[in-house]
């Protein structure tokens, strides 16, 4: 599980680049946690990179099991993002959160 990594990356203030769906992305790590059904999931916005949707950049909801090759980067992460509300009502158990 990888849910450490990004709450070391939230908890720093930088980025993290990931490998999602086949696609590079560069996220700010907003939440991580699990959904009601123990999903891990992050909250990011994406800063960077490709998108099956073809959305580069904004608000996603990710996957921490289709999630791959982590890594924290010396890019200082923005976050929060406008519109982020704690208490994420997709994450039914947060383990880190800003």
């Amino acid at each position: 599980m990888w849910w450490h990594i990004a709450c070391e990356a939230l908890n720093a203030g930088k980025c993290l680049e990931i490998s999602y769906d086949g696609f590079r992305r560069v996220v700010e790590v907003h939440a991580v946690g699990t959904t009601s059904d123990g999903n891990p999931v992050m909250r990011a916005w994406q800063v960077r990179g490709g998108s099956k949707s073809g959305t580069t950049s904004g608000w996603k909801i990710l996957s921490l099991e289709k999630t791959w090759s982590y890594s924290i980067l010396d890019e200082d992460s923005l976050a929060p993002r406008p519109q982020y509300k704690r208490g994420d009502k997709a994450i039914a158990h947060i383990s880190c959160q800003i």
